[in-house]
């Protein structure tokens, strides 16, 4: 079962459990889907009217929790720790997974001490096995370990929940890059004309240049043969060339000395 098969199923079931429980039995269920080990997404579960009720009331600690599980990063944490209910180890596990999708959104390569801030890891080693065991092996990142240049090469990262206004941005964002692929493609089929015309000048040329070499062919042809008409005529008129037999019989005049 792929990942985003697996996501959908345990969102379904999360969904359908928050709304059938109220108060602290649902702050159970919010638990239960921030420390499950393959559940990524929660807006669908902040959505259900029971767990938008939570707040204004003494559970309302527990969907600030599952906001930050859907928004949030482990700094996050850290800076309102004492307004959010202590996370087990699943659930801090599970906000380091996120805070990785997150600085993967912006950013292909991440350094590692960066990452290492950001998710309170004290040595490389122990980052490369977070990223290793905790993030490839789950299949929410795929990259490489570059530990000449100390960064992690981000190829794929699963997508988090939207934040508030960040919809709007992407739409921004799709509707520039739609707008940029309307003029490239304009620019290629203008292009393509272009090409077109001048195959078609070349073409014309090509022909204009073939004619006139059958032109030149067919005037040299004429001119040759016109050229050795004129050798046979002059070589087949009577007298035209004298025989050397009939010259050597013919007796030769003797000059007389002049007195």
């Amino acid at each position: 079962m792929d990942i985003e098969q697996r996501q959908a199923e345990l969102i379904d079931a999360f969904v359908k459990q928050a709304s059938t429980h109220n108060g602290s039995a649902l702050a159970t269920v919010i638990l239960d889907a921030t420390s499950h080990p393959s559940l990524f997404a929660f807006s669908e579960i902040l959505a259900v009217p029971n767990v938008v009720e939570l707040g204004g009331t003494e559970n309302s600690v527990y969907l600030d929790m599952l906001r930050l599980f859907a928004h949030g990063t482990w700094s996050d944490y850290k800076s309102n720790v004492d307004r959010l209910p202590q996370l087990v180890p699943d659930q801090a596990l599970k906000l380091k997974q996120l805070t990785v999708l997150t600085l993967a959104e912006t950013n292909k390569v991440l350094p590692y001490d960066q990452l290492m801030q950001e998710l309170d890891v004290t040595n490389v080693r122990e980052l490369e096995d977070f990223l290793i065991n905790e993030c490839m092996y789950a299949g929410i990142v795929r990259g490489k370990l570059d530990q000449l240049r100390r960064c992690f090469e981000v190829q794929f990262a699963a997508g988090r929940d939207l934040r508030p206004g960040q919809l709007g941005c992407m739409i921004q964002t799709l509707s520039n890059w739609l707008g940029t692929s309307d003029n490239l493609l304009l620019s290629i089929q203008e292009k393509i004309k272009w090409a077109d015309t001048m195959s078609e000048l070349d073409k014309k040329h090509r022909k204009e240049v073939e004619e006139r070499v059958e032109e030149v062919k067919k005037s040299f042809s004429v001119k040759a043969d016109i050229d050795f008409r004129g050798h046979e005529e002059i070589y087949s008129e009577p007298g035209g060339v004298m025989d050397y037999e009939e010259d050597r019989s013919r007796p030769k005049r003797r000059r007389h000395p002049i007195s």
